[in-house]
């Protein structure tokens, strides 16, 4: 029964074919199709206004020489969104429970930012890595330390992303099983146990959001520090 719980985590495959990019290339089929016209529909009008909306958020810290990011971060912003909700869908898959897929998005994102700090302004990315004013004692110290949280980035955002998603998948699946098994037992308990899971679905519902805009907020900000 425990190893059943982990299952809806393992990358289906179909006929020895992994399906994961099939479920990745899905949520593209929500986004309008380019037309003649820029708004064709309701529905295209407020995507446009909430794509308008994500890039100004993520913009908003970031200098002018940030904005030529803004397609990436924001195609990416919404592209974990649509993901991480269409996961919480029965009899579906979210890419992102996997951690080599959070950090296949993480590291080459962060290693362009680095990369980016290194080449505009080399000795302002270095000095970071020893704050001013440190006495001479503790400068190997600190370097050690401050390179350490630089190449710790990216595993914390790929383990932050998958950890969150993966915690409330468990608990969605553990309390719909409650659910299941106390129904023919204690009907009374069970429609309690029902109250929790329609609360605990809602509060998934923003936590996929949520971490979608702190995967991408973080990113920003490290791209902040480097242009």
């Amino acid at each position: 029964m425990n190893l059943s719980f982990f299952d809806q985590f393992s990358s289906p495959s179909l006929m020895g074919i992994p399906l994961v990019l099939i479920s990745m290339t899905f949520p593209a089929l929500l986004l309008p199709t380019p037309g003649n016209r820029w708004v064709t529909s309701r529905l295209s009008t407020l995507q446009l206004w909430f794509i308008n909306l994500v890039t100004k958020q993520l913009m908003m810290p970031l200098d002018k020489k940030g904005h030529k990011w803004a397609l990436i971060l924001t195609s990416l912003m919404i592209f974990l969104l649509l993901v991480n909700l269409l996961g919480l869908l029965p009899y579906t898959f979210t890419p992102t429970t996997q951690l080599s897929m959070s950090l296949a998005l993480a590291f080459p994102l962060w290693l362009a930012t680095l990369l980016t700090g290194l080449r505009n302004q080399p000795s302002i990315s270095l000095g970071h890595l020893l704050p001013e004013g440190t006495p001479t004692p503790l400068i190997p110290a600190l370097i050690m330390i401050e390179t350490t949280s630089l190449l710790i980035r990216p595993l914390a955002l790929g383990v932050r992303l998958t950890a969150n998603l993966t915690a409330g998948h468990l608990l969605i699946q553990l309390i719909s099983t409650a659910t299941t098994v106390l129904f023919t037992t204690m009907p009374a308990v069970s429609l309690l146990t029902l109250l929790i899971l329609f609360l605990l679905t809602i509060l998934e519902v923003a936590v996929a959001m949520i971490q979608a805009y702190v995967f991408v907020l973080l990113l920003s900000l490290y791209l902040q520090e480097n242009i």
